[in-house]
């Protein structure tokens, strides 16, 4: 159930999009690949197993036999014995005194051994301290070890009898003697061990004579660990016997290791070279092939050079491969397994296992024979691996710069801001990040992979979206604070500063201009990614661009309108409550209006982007008339019968018209501008001419608030609940059809 759900979570995993359908024959015919390896694998396994386990079937059942057989032959030899001693005439006096011959020559041996102990001893240190001055031929091995082996095998026999004598004081005595004899048995071992680590450039150098001395050292002592297991085993299964057979029960010599330790040495020299390896493919993970030539080579030498050299049962070619094979295995599963693993690095490995297996078969190793994946089959786990390495790097830059963004636009410290090629002003990690997203690109194109691009892809328009969604929220926060009608002015220019910078960061994200061979960072970007795509996939990437490149006009868009917003509260919050009453009439506020415009329109037309000047200008436009129509609710508004006030709201449009009409966009203003008109009627039609002004009012402005239309009323003094009462009435009998939303949907 595990597993099934295992599989279900990885096949979740790679299809997690509607377009990943497409990849099914691929992932359908990658795991055909995968089963068809596995049971390749399970087949020569299984193959290995039956005849592993027929043979052992076999050598039990002759094991049986043979111990049958010794057990019958002991107990006849036990037997004869036994009736022996009844036939020979003073058996026991002659047992006696041929035991009491044989501990005599064992005691005389045993004497002139440890007489001569030291002698031999200096000897062999001699020989090593030759050796020591030629290591890569070491002349005395083979004496050295022949001379050691006695040594040891006279220390052991000597320590076991002290021992069985339980005379604590001997015992001291003797281990204090045969003390030295350990520090030379380590220097021989550092011999052996100094040879074995070298083994191949042994091979390398031709030196077949050290190679055969050292195998045949460690076939001896192979041979001699067999023996010396056999009889443990023997004693320790077969306690009663043993205990009556003295040649079953004398042997003090232990188990000395040396072919494990042969094994051991060449693991070690291997791993060495991967230990090397290791910071080379960090620097430089596109030459690992050339960094693991080593590898190949030594198995090159191994087969031709050492084969014939050593004993045929050790099969030293398969050792060194299965050695060196799992040691890959280890090194590459390390890496894979590292959280710190950067993506050219994970598709360095990626793309490494098919030209592993590739040299391997040229060296006669199948895939198959190979048993051990050499990444576990997680090859399709390590593409979404590597894939999400991508992911997670971009995530992790443009939430880095963005952090650096999120400092700069709430300090706003002087400098914070640069200029381009125009002037315009900028913020200072728009290029970084594009730059970024391309060289992301780039490595998710190196893994030759569709799936991987997309999904890198996928992730960064996500990104795009979000850093759009934040940035937009940052310019709410941060304009927040001067929205109050009685805040500060103080920082508020470089805070319009920062507006138009960031304003000025969308246009240039979508600024193509085909005329002057110049393109934004969005086309750029499809240009770069389109060509790692397939046709399907940016057929629907088309409208991911087309959405994000609406969030930048939307961005763009929105810090200019906050811009104009807040020149209309801390500008004119003294200007605006003045329009309608009576000190409007005297007052010049349109006018003081207007000039505000133009010196806010000269101080940024140089920095803000061309484009962007006339959305200002129109925002500039919109936002006035808004205020100026919203302010029939203004506390004194009052329009009298006797004041010239339609002269007036013709004086404020004129001298409105006079600072628009100087922009590309003041055809569109003016048309929005004959709203005024509608409100002037209103306001001087007579009494009973006010629901019809008010039903062509509504037919050419469907979205006109009824609720404006009762302040604008009021403002009449002559106003009557019967003007209100038959606008309502009328707005109740008309209908009229929805439509684009007008200028009349901004004011309430």
């Amino acid at each position: 159930m595990a597993d099934n759900e295992g599989v279900t979570v990885q096949l979740a995993e790679l299809l997690r999009h509607p377009e990943d359908l497409d990849k099914i024959p691929f992932l359908k015919s990658e795991f055909i690949r995968k089963k068809a390896a596995v049971d390749g694998q399970l087949k020569v396994g299984l193959k290995e197993q039956l005849e592993i386990t027929q043979s052992g079937m076999n050598s039990i059942g002759d094991g049986q036999r043979t111990v049958n057989q010794i057990k019958e032959e002991l107990m006849k030899i036990d037997k004869l014995c036994a009736e022996s001693q009844n036939m020979i005439r003073d058996f026991p006096n002659i047992n006696l005194v041929s035991q009491v011959h044989r501990n005599f020559t064992q005691v005389e041996t045993m004497k002139a051994n440890i007489e001569s102990f030291d002698s031999r001893l200096d000897e062999l240190a001699r020989l090593l301290s030759e050796d020591d001055q030629d290591l890569e031929n070491q002349p005395n091995i083979l004496n050295i070890h022949y001379g050691l082996t006695q040594l040891r095998d006279i220390r052991d026999d000597a320590m076991d009898q002290i021992k069985r004598a339980s005379d604590a004081s001997l015992e001291n005595t003797l281990q204090n003697h045969f003390e030295r004899l350990e520090d030379v048995v380590n220097w021989f071992d550092e011999h052996i061990g100094q040879a074995c680590m070298n083994l191949i450039p042994l091979v390398q150098t031709d030196n077949k004579s050290m190679i055969v001395r050292l195998a045949v050292i460690i076939e001896e002592e192979e041979k001699s660990d067999k023996k010396v297991k056999a009889l443990q085993d023997a004693q320790r299964d077969y306690k009663d016997l043993a205990s009556r057979f003295k040649s079953m029960n004398t042997s003090a010599r232990q188990i000395r290791g040396y072919k494990e330790k042969f094994l051991k040495a060449i693991e070690l020299s291997a791993q060495q070279s991967f230990d090397s390896a290791e910071g080379k493919f960090f620097e430089d993970p596109d030459k690992l092939s050339k960094i693991m030539a080593w590898f190949f080579n030594d198995l090159v030498a191994v087969k031709q050079g050492m084969t014939e050299l050593m004993p045929k049962k050790w099969k030293i070619y398969k050792t060194y491969t299965d050695i060196y094979h799992s040691l890959m295995h280890n090194w590459l599963i390390r890496r894979i397994d590292d959280p710190d693993l950067a993506p050219p690095h994970m598709l360095a490995i990626i793309e490494w296992t098919e030209k592993y297996y590739g040299k391997m078969n040229k060296l006669g190793w199948s895939q198959e024979e190979l048993q051990l994946p050499v990444l576990d089959n997680r090859e399709i786990e390590l593409i979404r691996d590597y894939r999400q390495l991508i992911v997670k790097s971009v995530d992790e830059w443009m939430d880095r710069m963005f952090a650096a963004d999120r400092k700069s636009f709430a300090e706003r410290k002087e400098g914070s801001l640069d200029n381009d090629e125009h002037g315009y002003f900028r913020t200072q990690t728009l290029g970084d990040m594009w730059r970024m997203l391309r060289e992301q690109l780039l490595v998710a194109g190196n893994s030759g992979r569709t799936d991987v691009a997309e999904g890198v892809i996928d992730a960064m328009f996500t990104a795009l979206k979000s850093r759009q969604n934040v940035w937009q929220k940052m310019v709410d926060d941060q304009s927040a604070k001067y929205k109050n009608p009685t805040a500060e002015q103080d920082g508020l220019q470089v805070l319009q500063d920062w507006l138009v910078a960031i304003a000025n960061d969308q246009i240039a994200c979508i600024d193509d201009n085909v005329e002057a061979s110049q393109i934004g960072y969005l086309s750029r970007f499809q240009r770069d990614f389109e060509p790692l795509v397939s046709p399907k996939y940016m057929a629907q990437a088309h409208f991911e661009l087309e959405s994000i490149r609406d969030g930048f006009v939307d961005l763009g868009t929105h810090c200019i309108t906050t811009f104009v917003s807040l020149i209309f509260i801390i500008d004119f919050r003294s200007v605006l409550p003045e329009f309608f009453t009576a000190k409007w009439y005297t007052e010049y506020g349109m006018k003081r209006i207007i000039t505000t415009f133009e010196d806010y329109v000269n101080d940024y037309q140089g920095v803000l982007h061309s484009s962007l000047l006339d959305i200002f200008v129109e925002e500039l436009a919109d936002e006035l008339l808004v205020r100026y129509l919203s302010s029939v609710r203004n506390k004194g508004a009052k329009l009298r019968r006797g004041d010239p006030f339609t002269d007036k709201f013709k004086d404020d449009v004129l001298t409105a018209f006079d600072f628009f009409g100087k922009y590309p966009e003041f055809a569109s203003i003016k048309q929005k501008w004959r709203v005024v008109d509608y409100l002037v009627r209103m306001l001087e039609s007579d009494k009973t001419a006010v629901a019809s002004v008010y039903e062509a009012f509504k037919r050419e402005y469907w979205d006109v608030q009824l609720s404006w239309v009762e302040s604008a009323l009021r403002a009449r003094d002559d106003y009557e609940r019967s003007m209100l009462s038959s606008v309502k009435a009328k707005a109740s009998a008309v209908y009229v059809e929805r439509g684009p939303e007008t200028i009349m949907s901004k004011v309430k």
